[in-house]
Formats: C-alpha cells, sequence, structure tokens
C-alpha cells in the first residue's frame, strides 16, 4: 500500500514538473517560474506531510526519490561553482577594459563587503538583543545534539590552529585542489589565484602583445562555454526549487520550527534591516532604490530559493551591468562577494549565534566590550565564506571558536537552517551588487545610461 502511495505522489510530482516545462513553453518569465516553484513546493510538502506526517515511510521514500531532482539540482550548481568563479574574475582582466586602476578597484570593492559585513554584524547583534535570544531556554532532541556532534567534528578537524594561521589558510597552496572545493577556504583561494593569473597577463600583455591576445582569445572561450553551461543549469531552477521545498516542508517539524520561531523573526527582521541599509547606500550613489530593486529582484529571487550565490553569478554580474556598473567592476564584485564580508552567512549569522550562546558560558551579551570583540571578529573572518552550501557554518566555526563560545550549542539551530539561509543567501548576493555600485561611483565609472533608464522607468 505504502508503495501505491509513493508513485502516486511521484505521479503528481511529474505532472507538476510538467506544468513547470509548459509555462517554459509559453514564455513565462524565470522570475515568476521560480517563485511559483517554491509556493507549489512549499504547499505539496505540507499537503505531503498533513497526509502521511513527518516520520511516515511514505514521507521518507517520496523525498528521497525527489532529492534525486533538488540533490541533483544542487550537486550541479556545485560542479560549475569554482570554474565559474575562476573564469569571471581571468576574464575581467583579459576581456573587459577598467577604466581606472585595477588595485583602487579591488580596495573599494573588499573595503565596501568588510564596512557592510561590519555594520550586518551590528544590526545581528541588536536583533539578538532586542528579540532576547538566549541557548539556555533552548531544549536539544536528538537532530540538534547530533547536529552539535557534527559541528564539534568540524572544529576538531579545523584543530587548534591561531587566528593568523586560519588567515594563512585563505592563500591557495595547491590551486588545482581549491578547485575542486576541497577545503573550506577553497573558494577565497581561487579568487586570490585567478586574481594572480589576471595581474600575471596585464604584465604579458604589455611586453609580448601576441601572446597575451592569443591568452585572451582562449579565456573568451572558455568563458563561453562555462556561461552555456551555468545557463543550462539555470533552465532547471524550477524544478529545483520545487523538489527542494517539498522535502524541506515534509521533513522539518513544525513543533521546532515553531519553538525557534523568535529566531526565525529576529533573522528576517536583522535581515531586512540590512537589507534597507542597501538600498540608502545605493541611493547615496545616485542610483534609484526602485531601479535598484528592480534589476536586482531577478537575481535575488533566485539566490532566496536557490540558496546558492556562486549560481547566481552570472545573474549578479548582468544585473550589476544593467544598473551602469562596468562589466569588470561587476565581474570583480559578484566574485569577491562570493567569498568576503557575506552579510547573512558570514555577519548577520554568526553575531547572532555569538550573542545568543553568551549567556551559556556567564558571558553578559551586553557587555560593550564583548560586543565590539564579536563585531571585529565576525569583520575579519567573513574572509573566506564559500558561495554554495556550508559558508555559514564555516563562518559559525570560527567565530564561536575564536571567542570560545561552545559550537556545538549552534546545533539547535539545525531545524531551521534552510528557512533562514534563503534570506541569508539573497542578502549575500545584495551585498556584492552593492559593492559593484559604491565601486563604480567612487571610480566614476558609473554609466550614465542608469540615470537615463531612471528617467524612462
Amino acid at each position: 500500500m505504502n508503495t501505491s502511495f509513493v508513485i502516486l505522489n511521484l505521479v503528481v510530482a511529474v505532472i507538476i514538473i510538467g506544468l513547470f516545462i509548459f509555462l517554459q513553453k509559453r514564455h513565462v518569465s524565470f522570475s515568476k517560474r521560480v517563485l511559483l516553484a517554491l509556493a507549489v513546493g512549499i504547499l505539496s510538502g505540507f499537503v505531503l506531510q498533513w497526509i502521511f506526517g513527518i516520520n511516515s515511510t511514505v514521507t521518507k521514500q517520496t523525498t528521497e526519490w525527489l532529492s534525486i531532482i533538488g540533490g541533483g539540482y544542487v550537486k550541479l550548481l556545485q560542479m560549475i561553482a569554482m570554474p565559474l568563479i575562476f573564469v569571471s574574475i581571468v576574464a575581467a582582466f583579459t576581456r573587459l577594459e577598467l577604466k581606472t586602476n585595477i588595485a583602487k578597484v579591488g580596495i573599494w570593492i573588499i573595503g565596501t563587503l568588510l564596512v557592510t559585513a561590519t555594520i550586518a554584524a551590528f544590526i545581528g547583534i541588536g536583533s539578538a538583543l532586542l528579540f532576547h535570544l538566549n541557548a539556555d531556554n533552548i531544549s536539544q532532541g536528538t537532530l540538534e545534539l547530533n547536529r552539535a556532534s557534527e559541528l564539534q567534528s568540524g572544529l576538531k578537524e579545523m584543530g587548534d590552529a591561531t587566528f593568523a594561521s586560519r588567515i594563512l589558510e585563505l592563500f591557495p597552496a595547491n590551486p588545482f585542489l581549491d578547485l575542486t572545493g576541497a577545503r573550506a577556504t577553497s573558494t577565497i583561494a581561487v579568487v586570490i589565484f585567478s586574481a594572480f593569473i589576471g595581474i600575471a597577463f596585464l604584465g604579458v600583455k604589455r611586453k609580448q602583445p601576441k601572446e597575451a591576445a592569443l591568452f585572451a582569445r582562449a579565456v573568451d572561450a572558455i568563458y563561453a562555454i562555462v556561461l552555456r553551461i551555468v545557463k543550462l543549469i539555470l533552465r532547471l531552477t524550477p524544478y529545483g526549487v520545487f523538489a527542494i521545498m517539498t522535502n524541506t516542508v515534509a521533513t522539518s517539524d513544525a513543533g521546532a520550527i515553531l519553538k525557534l520561531g523568535n529566531f526565525v523573526l529576529a533573522s528576517y527582521a536583522a535581515l531586512i534591516a540590512m537589507f534597507i541599509i542597501h538600498l540608502l547606500i545605493v541611493a547615496f550613489t545616485g542610483v534609484s532604490p526602485a531601479t535598484y530593486l528592480r534589476e536586482a529582484l531577478p537575481v535575488l529571487t533566485f539566490a532566496f530559493t536557490s540558496r546558492t550565490s556562486a549560481g547566481s553569478l552570472p545573474m549578479n554580474i548582468e544585473a550589476q551591468k544593467r544598473l551602469g556598473v562596468p562589466s569588470g567592476i561587476a565581474n570583480f564584485a559578484a566574485s569577491f562577494g562570493l567569498s568576503i564580508g557575506q552579510n547573512g552567512c558570514a555577519a548577520i549569522y554568526p553575531a547572532m549565534l555569538a550573542i545568543m550562546i553568551a549567556p551559556t558560558v556567564g558571558i553578559d551579551p551586553t557587555s560593550i566590550s564583548f560586543i565590539l570583540t564579536v563585531v571585529g571578529v565576525v569583520a575579519i573572518s567573513s574572509f573566506g565564506v564559500a558561495g554554495v552550501g556550508g559558508g555559514a557554518t564555516f563562518a559559525a566555526i570560527i567565530v564561536l571558536s575564536t571567542l570560545n563560545l561552545p559550537v556545538g550549542l549552534a546545533g539547535v539551530l539545525i531545524s531551521i537552517e534552510p528557512l533562514i539561509d534563503m534570506g541569508r543567501t539573497a542578502l549575500n548576493v545584495s551585498d556584492s551588487m552593492v559593492s559593484g555600485v559604491v565601486t563604480s561611483k567612487a571610480t566614476k565609472t558609473l554609466e550614465k545610461e542608469t540615470k537615463q533608464r531612471e528617467a524612462t522607468a
């Protein structure tokens, strides 16, 4: 009987996927299809849990089969993430001309990312204090204890490294290993390696223009192929989002989510507040917040539903260009934003965890010295956060261990991780876009077409 129900559920899923294929053929916009997939996935998950229950065999087997679609989609994003980061940064040097000093561009982008991460840390702390978050008040079940054990294991794998040695880990000793994403810091390592190749290209271009031109053409060809692969994967987004959301909702313990509802509210309050600051920063550059919202919405929608910053890289770059950011700066900002200063995963989240966990070891979370220490640690450790999955966990381990706080207590949030990770990822992507706009304004390269688009909007 259970098998019959599983088959019935999968048939319904195939019909829903067929509906998305039909909508694609009717040229319904990408963002609308993704949002519809999000809504249908949530509804399907609720129905599945309501009819069969969270622990039933039917639910488990159905979600296992659906994970082929959802999990497969995530693996494809992971597959292309490192090649995409690598070729995007190299291409920024080879095929895109910058009208200003590259070092100046890098300083402005990284500076903006770190400043916004610092602001985000303060907002996360403020939200945690406002909502009175305290890990002492949260009971831990089997799932939470298992997650705590995983986090402790992650901390052991990092060893007893000092903060300075952790910074040293960001550098690529074996770039080919980092291109596989083998290390937690592989993303920033690939960024650094790519930048070295780009800088070397500029030197060769001055002394050996023929060789440089040949290399540039090769990079153009690889760039085109990689972007084509990305587009093929992005076409699968509605199906992946539907499967992921169905599985997430169907296997989520509603009681556990309600128990941690205060943290969910605090998280989204902080995320929304930081996004408003993004809009204020953009307005300060002369770009209308309404224009920014219009151009950024499809990118942020994709980031929210797919929970990947790296997968949104091509859309991120194109959105920045529509905002008037030169191609070179857009490539740098989008790529650097994957591993530096992520406002959601590397700033707000670990800062809130630190405030929530501090009372469990007798630390006053309202202490000015403790708050400033948290902000400082968060800002510095916001380097090297991965753009596809696990980034927030890595940031939490770094921050909590540096502050000598029990890392395992972060495991109490496992039941709501997917829910808050969607908002965190969208904010990360917005942050990288803001850094591109700010850098373009600072280097006086923000294109005039932006104002023309605003006038006709």
